[in-house]
């Protein structure tokens, strides 16, 4: 659907106008569709040959636009009719449709199984009487020996239901009561249309308060800076360190664009849901609605955020925060099948009745899981459906990255009547993770146990049996697969034809599912999935077996995915403590060229001028001068290089230039080959840092600052690469130094259970451990000012293994080195710099940090470090230590 507010127009097709609906919707597309749109296109094919033998003049296909107005909308509806059948009293206009239920059935029981179907041929027969010089009836000499402009002719029109499986027809003839259903759906969209202006007026008038109660230093011209970015370039990177006021300053330019107009709608994504329930919380102050209160933000629980009036002097925002969909499930089992769950079959028809509309008409109504899952459970009908329901009417959503960059998840948002990227805002918060999610969304991992688990599963349900052997087959292969770093072209094509095969039959063959577990049910329709991306997505990969009888499909750079999501949207903000060195970063995210759609001038000539102009020699200089007609063709070309290329804003954050006191530890050698002879030196080092936060001089904030007083005891944090490299230090320090208490940070997914611990953790150790890459190192606000020493225990770089070795030949053009330093120290580092980042939070806090690695010394890896970490200190010797603390 495509509308204009301001001119109150909408177009669509009629195909989409019969389906509309806000509430749960019976959805046969995707792959599982496959087979019966195959058989439809066959059932159609016979009933046109057999309607041509009996009516030579009939016509198929015929495209149909008309347009109506109603309740101050003007809708364009465009379609295309199966069969006009003409005779000596008129038009007959069929619509033919493949169902998979048995025929001849009770005409009621059809109208209330597909009501779109009925919707649909009555739209066709208004469209048709409101209009008929929208047919070629001129074309039918039956009807009119003397062709006229717009002839009078009657207009009938029929459905023609086909039994999928058998061919059996049954037709039902539409009456002119019928026309109800025609008309009960313009006013079911032009309500639709009327809640989203009334939304537009609404953000027009939106008030909300800024994030910050007092600016810090630093924040005064955030709002402008990003402002006039986004004036220059659509796609703007935000670089702030941690404890900046990231997330308040991103909402305050996004509720900014809403109600300047530039965009409809606003995406806020982030990896972790930390992140997400940070952005309900700043939402929630910055548009709670008593203006003179002030609001804890301790105090604030997402859960009880509802967005809503002040009154009349200003408007609400509406937000909707998406959780995953087996959250929203209430069966004491998720398995997601409208065969098997009672929540799902049949909902359609007790939407209306339901009363959930509620969510999404009333601006008080909770939306948190619990009350979703409540409410879904009183109505009988999957939590999920109402949050995909109310997300039209919502301003802003908040969720994971997979709702926009993963083919499987992604139509949660783009099927959602009138949503469009070119008029909605997107903003990725913890950026730097974004290359590395994409990318695992593009991979894929099969078993040779998932397989045959999958081909007996096909057999007990008496698939078809090409179906089953094709099962088999890939179960054999996989099976047969040693262990590899990188498969041959030979192993690769194999892979391939079977996966296209089992893909093959996956999709056009009709299965009965609903009695697989959901485990293979989840294989089967990877299977597809895989095979579709591999198909449709041209990034590279690595197909290699970390272990016999596995095969892994691990794609090495998503960037060409990535580029083209992001220049779809009105604007795009890319936010993130990390995102240095930025070019690396926009050459991951494939925003280092022009898009395609960027007309080149070397496109007026033959031959395409060099990618980068830099020192040429004579031959190269002419050979430029022949493609170049002119100084503006070169000047337009460097023009178009700068203006798709993002634009940088980095955050000014003077209170951290001196929070850091930093040192680096040159005695000692982190790599994996060395760190062994060294655990014992590693070991006195923590050591040393614990009896030094002990003394009175260590704190962690300057009371005058913060108007408080220090912690009265400080703690010390160590973060190491891996958990087996803390472990290692762990046992050390258990035999050498045991009155010194050590924390390692726990496997915990859970966010509440994390933070639990961190707390105890302070409370309770001398030491904690953390992870280099983990949450607590990333996602746990909880540190900062509360750390008065920290030590890394080397630089976080990636293992050396099958798929970075595969990286470095993708980026062989670099040059070696290069190479090396974006597959391995760039991202090492950056975990470094995300970690550190969390400690000094606010003005007045500090801490002193060593790190422990003579590489951090070597100018590649200090270049990487971010300014407040770079250090000329070096701990050469022992007393180095020793007079530093």
């Amino acid at each position: 659907m495509d509308f204009d507010l301001d001119q109150r127009t909408a177009r669509l097709s009629v195909g989409e106008f019969s389906e509309f609906t806000l509430g749960p919707r019976d959805s046969t597309g995707g792959h599982s569709g496959i087979w019966r749109a195959q058989l439809g296109t066959h059932w159609h094919n016979q009933l046109r040959a057999q309607t041509t033998a009996e009516r030579s003049d009939a016509l198929f296909e015929i495209p149909i636009t008309g347009r109506v107005v109603h309740h101050g909308w003007t809708l364009t509806l465009t379609g295309r009719i199966d069969q006009l059948i003409p005779s000596a009293q008129g038009i007959t206009l069929r619509e033919i449709k493949t169902v998979s239920r048995e025929l001849p059935a009770d005409e009621s029981e059809l109208r209330a199984e597909y009501p779109s179907y009925f919707i649909q041929i009555a739209t066709y027969s208004a469209l048709a009487r409101f209009d008929p010089a929208a047919l070629p009836i001129a074309q039918t000499s039956a009807l009119n020996s003397q062709p006229t402009a717009a002839p009078a002719v009657s207009v009938s029109a029929e459905l023609h239901f086909v039994e999928i499986a058998s061919g059996l027809a049954q037709t039902i003839g539409l009456t002119s009561a019928d026309d109800v259903l025609f008309h009960a759906q313009l006013a079911r969209v032009c309500e639709f249309l009327d809640l989203r202006h009334r939304a537009r007026e609404r953000l027009r008038n939106l008030r909300f308060r800024p994030p910050f109660t007092e600016l810090r230093v630093g924040q005064e011209t955030t709002q402008a800076d990003l402002a006039s970015a986004l004036a220059k370039n659509p796609i703007v990177l935000f670089e702030a360190p941690t404890g900046f006021g990231k997330t308040g300053a991103l909402l305050e330019l996004a509720l900014t664009q809403l109600r300047s107009g530039r965009c409809e709608r606003v995406l806020y994504l982030t990896s972790k849901a930390t992140g997400q329930l940070q952005v309900m919380r700043t939402l929630g102050l910055m548009t709670e609605p008593t203006a003179n209160t002030q609001v804890s933000a301790s105090a604030f629980h997402p859960s009880h955020f509802t967005p809503h009036s002040s009154g009349a002097q200003s408007a609400p925002v509406t937000v909707w925060l998406i959780r995953p969909k087996h959250e929203h499930c209430v069966n004491t089992v998720f398995h997601c099948s409208r065969d098997t769950c009672a929540y799902l079959n049949g909902a359609e028809s007790r939407w209306p009745k339901s009363g959930l509309a509620r969510f999404y008409l009333l601006e008080n109504e909770p939306r948190d899981i619990a009350s979703l899952r409540a409410a879904g459970r009183a109505a009988q009908i999957c939590p999920y459906e109402i949050t995909r329901a109310a997300l039209p009417f919502n301003d802003v959503w908040i969720g994971d990255y997979n709702y926009v960059f993963s083919p499987s998840t992604r139509g949660l948002f783009y099927e959602q009547p009138g949503f469009d990227p070119a008029r909605t805002l997107l903003v990725i918060d913890e950026a730097h993770n974004l290359p590395s999610r994409v990318a695992d969304v593009y991979s894929h991992t099969f078993s040779a146990a998932d397989a045959t688990a999958l081909a007996e599963s096909l057999h007990q349900l008496r698939a078809p049996s090409k179906l089953v052997q094709a099962a088999q087959h890939w179960a054999h292969f996989l099976h047969q697969l040693p262990t590899r770093d990188t498969h041959t072209l030979a192993d690769e094509d194999d892979a391939r034809e079977l996966l296209a095969t089992l893909a093959g039959l996956i999709t056009t063959t009709p299965l009965d599912t609903q009695e697989l577990l959901q485990p293979i049910a989840e294989f089967l329709w990877q299977i597809p999935a895989c095979h579709e991306t591999l198909n449709t997505h041209d990034v590279p990969r690595l197909w290699w077996s970390p272990r016999p009888s596995e095969l892994h499909i691990t794609c090495l750079d998503a960037a060409p995915a990535i580029a083209p999501t992001l220049r779809c949207y009105n604007a795009v903000l890319l936010a993130s403590a990390t995102l240095s060195p930025t070019d690396t970063f926009a050459t991951a995210l494939g925003l280092d060229t022009p898009p395609a759609s960027v007309p080149q001038p070397s496109t007026l000539n033959s031959q395409q001028p060099p990618s980068q102009l830099g020192t040429l020699n004579k031959r190269a200089t002419k050979k430029l001068f022949q493609q170049l007609t002119s100084a503006a063709d070169l000047l337009r070309e460097e023009e178009a290089r700068e203006q798709s290329l993002p634009v940088l804003v980095h955050a000014h954050a003077p209170w951290r230039d001196h929070a850091f006191d930093v040192a680096i530890d040159t005695r000692i050698d982190t790599s994996y080959q060395q760190r062994a002879r060294h655990t014992p030196t590693t070991a006195a080092t923590l050591a040393t840092l614990v009896s030094a936060s002990r003394s009175p001089s260590a704190s962690v904030s300057q009371p005058s600052t913060l108007n408080s007083q220090p912690t009265a005891r400080s703690a010390v944090s160590a973060f190491f690469p891996s958990y087996a490299y803390a472990e290692t230090i762990q046992r050390e320090l258990t035999t050498t130094y045991p009155e010194i208490r050590v924390a390692l940070q726990p496997r915990l997914p859970d966010l509440a259970a994390q933070t639990a611990w961190v707390e105890q953790a302070l409370a309770s150790s001398d030491l904690l451990f953390l992870v280099l890459g983990s949450s607590f190192a990333e996602g746990i606000d909880l540190l900062g000012g509360r750390i008065s020493h920290a030590m890394v225990v080397g630089p976080a770089l990636p293992e050396v293994n099958a798929v970075q070795r595969a990286r470095l030949a993708v980026f062989s053009s670099l040059g070696r080195d290069a190479a090396a330093q974006r597959v391995y120290q760039i991202p090492g580092i950056q975990k470094v710099n995300q970690a550190l980042g969390r400690l000094v939070r606010a003005p007045g806090q500090r801490a002193k940090i060593l790190l422990h690695c003579r590489r951090f010394a070597e100018k590649t890896y200090l270049d990487l470090l971010a300014p407040e970490y770079r250090s000329t200190h070096l701990i050469e010797h022992d007393t180095d230590l020793t007079d530093w603390l």
